[in-house]
This record gives structure tokens, C-alpha cells and sequence, in this order.
């Protein structure tokens, strides 16, 4: 078969290539893997909303829904934006995603055209550029490696990054891989940017609620001049624990929601009725703040850990803000093979950095419990990784 140019232009996702090689060898070998590269919370999903799945199952929700989702779903989807983060929304402004990745890739394909540019921040998610490329679009990288992650110092960088070809800017915060959380100072250079050259902004929140200690972020919808153009991307599998739900959503205004409405019809058709009543379940009737405040002070214990121990061996890394990730430096020329390697000799899972366009870097999910965490740097220091 000849497949097309654009397919052949993009890898598999980085992450699922370092975690299905976990899996193999656990499968295969029956080998101890301390896995810190899945990207999901170790946190099991609100009883209550399981049981509304059962229930929902067993009352023959199992059909097909209205495309962009069941009426009640977006009114909750815009009831928790208003309360939580101070948006705007109508249920007309929302498209309820099998998963918020679905989000981004409708958006995408609504508004890049083949050659125009796509504005990204380093370290990107890694599924960002390979989406950009498969509208046929061209991502144009704005790195934050030399500032510490932050994207505040990197403002003139972003604006020089923008041309007559950019179509739209992507941004990420609190931030996949970095952990860091972008400044208030940060989201207003942004504005001023989009405003000033007329640009749309994806801004991906799907971490918003997972935030350490008093860290805060404003919605970008919410600075002036920025709910008309920017599409807020957010979700359920962070938040809620329920990353194989697969339930996402954007919320935009009218005209794109209208445009990506198109894409979302004629790729997924809906989101899965039972499931979607689980997300209704998931934000009428979850404590939001006890849920992800217990999540949180977990994840804040392994993090300090993480920290210390790769600070005790010299070891550069910035204290992630929010997220449930740590990105550190590694002394290799190759940080795929770093990853391999590392799984199959030290019996650790990480990601490389090139996977988020920040090579000589690695990324550790707090996925793991305290002792494992230990136990996996000492892995990785005995068989001369650290």
C-alpha cells in the first residue's frame, strides 16, 4: 500500500512507545518495572461515578446522542467553567470529546489550512506537532529550556515566532511535561499577542485543577479581548481519574464550535452515551476540592521526594507547579535510547525529552508510591543512569 505524505511525516506517540515496551517486558518477562512514564493518575475513579456508569449502562443508555453531546452534559460542562474558572458559556459553546485530545485534534483540522503555522511552546505535549502536521499545518517551536520552563521570559521569542502564516497559537499550562504553571504576567503577554496580530489561542487546561500548594491560574478566556478568540480545551481524566472514560471537551465561541462541530460529526459521530452521563455524575456530585486536594497533597509528598533525590545527585530540575510530572536533565546524546535502555536494564519506565521537543531532558510521572519512587532512582543510579 502507498499511505499519504502526512502520515509518514509523523511518529507514534513517544509515551506509548516507552509504555508498551513496559508492558511487553511485564508480560513477557514477568519483570518488576517501576513505571514513571503513564501519563493517568494512580487514583481510582469517584465511586459514585461508577456507579452511575452501571446504572446508565443498565438503563440502556447505549445509543447515540446528539452529536455534540447530550444537552444536560454541556449545561454541566458550562455551569462547572462558570463556577470553577469564571467563563461565559452556553451549552451552544461546547463540544463534549471522546477525551480532550479529540478537542484538540477537531480544532485543528477546523482552522489549519496545509502551510499555515502553528504556534507551540516548548516543552510541547508530544501529540501537539504530530496533530499540527497531520491538518497539514507546520509547528513553529517557542522554547522555554533557557528560562527555566517559564514562559514570561520567553514572550519576545513568541512574538518574534509569530508571521503572516500563523494561524494559531497552542498553549499548555499548568504544563505536560514541565509541571510549571504559566504566570499571570505570562497569559497577559499572550493576550497582548493575539490581540495585537488577531490570532486564535488553544489554551489546553486539562491540569487546571491539579495545582501544589498556592499556586493559581486564570482561564485565558477570562483576560480582556480573549474570550472571542480562544478555545478552552479541559476534560475529565485528569481531574476526575477517568482517563479511560475517554471524555473531554472544548469550549469556544459559536463560530468554531460550529466548524469543529463539523469534524467531531463526521469522525467520532458522539461521545458515548453512558459515559457522558458519567461525567454529568462526575460534576453535579464531586466534591472538586476534596477530591483533587487529597490527589494533590500525594502528589506533592512523591514530587518533594523526586526533587531531593535527583537534587542530591546533581541533578538540574525545576519544582513543577502543577501536573503530576517532573522534567529533569540527563547526561546522554540519545534520550529515546536513554529510555529504553532504562527499562530494560534498570527496570525503569520514563519518557524522553524529544518527545516534547526538549531533548537531553526525561520525564517522570508521580504515578508511583514514595518507596517506589525511591527505589527506582536508586535503579536507575546503580546501573549508572543517574
Amino acid at each position: 500500500m502507498e499511505f499519504a505524505e502526512r502520515v509518514h511525516a509523523v511518529e507514534p506517540a513517544a509515551p506509548f512507545v516507552i509504555s508498551n515496551l513496559v508492558s511487553e517486558l511485564e508480560e513477557q518477562e514477568d519483570a518488576d518495572i517501576v513505571d514513571l512514564s503513564v501519563g493517568q493518575p494512580d487514583v481510582e475513579t469517584p465511586q459514585h461515578v461508577i456507579d452511575a456508569t452501571k446504572d446508565a449502562l443498565d438503563a440502556g443508555h447505549t445509543t447515540y446522542t446528539p452529536s455534540n453531546g447530550l444537552l444536560s452534559l454541556r449545561e454541566s460542562i458550562a455551569g462547572y467553567l462558570q463556577d470553577r474558572f469564571d467563563l461565559d458559556y452556553g451549552p451552544e459553546n461546547i463540544i463534549a470529546t471522546p477525551g480532550g485530545k479529540h478537542a484538540l485534534y477537531e480544532t485543528l483540522q477546523a482552522i489549519v489550512d496545509p502551510g499555515d503555522e502553528v504556534i507551540v511552546i516548548d516543552p510541547v505535549w508530544s501529540s501537539y506537532e504530530p496533530m499540527v502536521k497531520l491538518a497539514g499545518g507546520e509547528a513553529v517551536h517557542v522554547g522555554t529550556a533557557p528560562y527555566d520552563f517559564q514562559l514570561e521570559p520567553a514572550l519576545d521569542d513568541l512574538e518574534a515566532a509569530v508571521s503572516d502564516d500563523t494561524a494559531l497559537i497552542m498553549l499548555n499550562s499548568p504544563n505536560n511535561p514541565s509541571g510549571m504553571v504559566f504566570s499571570e504576567a505570562a497569559f497577559e503577554g499572550v493576550r497582548d499577542i493575539a490581540v495585537e496580530y488577531d490570532l486564535p489561542v488553544l489554551s489546553d487546561e486539562i491540569y487546571a485543577e491539579l495545582l501544589y500548594g498556592d499556586n493559581e491560574q486564570r482561564s485565558l478566556a477570562t483576560y480582556d479581548g480573549m474570550m472571542e478568540r480562544t478555545i478552552t480545551i479541559n476534560g475529565f481524566s485528569k481531574t476526575f481519574s477517568m482517563t479511560g472514560y475517554r471524555l473531554g471537551f472544548m469550549a469556544a465561541p459559536t463560530d468554531h464550535t460550529t466548524q469543529a462541530g463539523k469534524v467531531h460529526s463526521h469522525s467520532v459521530s458522539c461521545a458515548s452515551n453512558f459515559v457522558q452521563r458519567a461525567g454529568i455524575e462526575a460534576l453535579e456530585n464531586t466534591d472538586i476540592d476534596a477530591f483533587t486536594g487529597d490527589m494533590m497533597e500525594t502528589f506533592e509528598a512523591r514530587r518533594d521526594l523526586l526533587v531531593d533525590l535527583l537534587e542530591e545527585r546533581d541533578i538540574n530540575v525545576m519544582v513543577p507547579e502543577g501536573a503530576f510530572y517532573v522534567m529533569f536533565e540527563i547526561d546522554s546524546d540519545d534520550d529515546m535510547e536513554y529510555c529504553k535502555d532504562a527499562v530494560r536494564e534498570a527496570g525503569v519506565g520514563l519518557v524522553p525529552g524529544q518527545a516534547f521537543n526538549t531533548p537531553g531532558y526525561v520525564r517522570a510521572s508521580l504515578v508511583e508510591t514514595e518507596s517506589r519512587i525511591q527505589e527506582g532512582i536508586d535503579r536507575l543510579e546503580d546501573a549508572g543512569f543517574l
